[in-house]
């Protein structure tokens, strides 16, 4: 048996027409940047988060960087992350010559460990930025009392967690800016790169408006110093047609998730979703010892892994001036040495899951 890892082949397959049909509407109107599609999906966004505003962008990193720029991020300041996660976190921190700071995160969610926050803020600090990983939110709460406390900034990094609960509440809803990925792979993934902006503030709203058509208030007026980041009306008018069954894939992935959790409870660490919290299983990860081994053993029966994410941030080479070390940060480097993730997606069958986990309780 072979298995398919995202699977976005049968993705495309089981709404072929509907994208089809999406897509030549934009090509024949010749409507590509911009436009009713962009405005359609924002609305749609926006009502699905609970959030009052949200904004296409042309990757979810744009988005990150989007946010920083709107928040007036710039060269000296500080923002408290996480070294557990994507590169594109800390990346678009130090590329506003910002400066990641980061902390440990909590073993049983992989996310930002929020009681550790508090004692990383200092003077030049202006916002926290924790990461939704592999589907479930942080502590938002805590992070969000801590950041009021001392009057900071919280975007979110939910990448990987678009659509997930906190509390009753939607990811990219809680925070001053939410930030999310539309990359193919993702829960809500377009057929290219896309990303979105949410924030209940009005003037962020508007200046980021601006700012992602080049701080542009009107046709060759630049009011703020901006990029090139809207998202064309082709991945608009996909993630249309997709947001339409995106509940029905956040339940498949979910039902594919516990059979995993069911079948792997005795066998290895399984992920643990927070009682007042939901995940849309970006990732199935779960933590094995002699990792390299037991992928090679899994490919050669036809089961695909991959590992979110190999080597923390304070240990890449890109932030040696940082002036972290092995060590620093224990728990993320020991996740990072044990994490594997599963094959996701909404069309696993269970015969495949089985054929999966058996595979697995016999190397581990």
């Amino acid at each position: 048996m072979n298995i398919d890892f995202a699977n976005l082949t049968k993705a495309y397959q089981v709404r072929e027409e509907e994208y089809l049909a999406a897509t030549k509407d934009v090509m024949s109107s010749a409507r590509y940047i911009l436009g009713k599609e962009t405005e359609e999906l924002e609305s749609s966004l926006a009502r699905f988060t609970g959030s009052k505003y949200a904004l296409g962008v042309s990757s979810g990193t744009d988005a990150l960087l989007l946010a920083m720029m709107a928040l007036g991020i710039r060269g000296g300041d500080e923002i408290i992350t996480t070294p557990f996660t994507f590169i594109a976190t800390a990346e678009t921190i130090a590329c506003l010559g910002a400066k990641p700071v980061f902390v440990d995160i909590d073993e049983a969610t992989f996310n930002i460990d929020a009681s550790l926050i508090e004692n990383a803020i200092t003077e030049k600090t202006k916002a926290i930025m924790p990461v939704s990983l592999y589907g479930q939110m942080a502590d938002m709460d805590q992070i969000n009392t801590i950041a009021a406390k001392h009057n900071l900034a919280v975007i979110e990094d939910a990448a990987q967690s678009f659509g997930a609960l906190y509390k009753g509440k939607r990811s990219c809803s809680l925070s001053t800016i939410g930030c999310t990925s539309f990359f193919p792979a993702k829960p809500l993934g377009c057929f290219g790169d896309g990303g979105a902006v949410f924030t209940n503030d009005s003037e962020l709203h508007e200046k980021m408006k601006a700012m992602r058509v080049h701080g542009q208030v009107k046709r060759y007026t630049h009011k703020y110093i901006g990029m090139g980041g809207r998202l064309d009306n082709l991945q608009s008018a996909i993630l249309n047609v997709k947001l339409r069954y995106y509940e029905e894939d956040i339940s498949r992935r979910k039902q594919v998730a516990n059979h995993y959790s069911d079948l792997l409870a005795d066998v290895v660490q399984t992920p643990q979703v927070i009682e007042d919290r939901s995940s849309v299983w970006a990732q199935y990860t779960v933590r094995v010892q002699k990792r390299d081994r037991v992928q090679a053993k899994l490919k050669e029966s036809g089961i695909p892994t991959a590992v979110h994410y190999p080597i923390p941030m304070h240990l890449q080479e890109c932030f040696n001036y940082l002036g972290y070390k092995k060590g620093d940060f224990p728990v993320s480097e020991n996740c990072a040495d044990e994490v594997m993730s599963l094959p996701m997606n909404p069309y696993l069958t269970i015969e495949e899951i089985e054929y999966i986990t058996t595979n697995l309780k016999e190397l581990v």
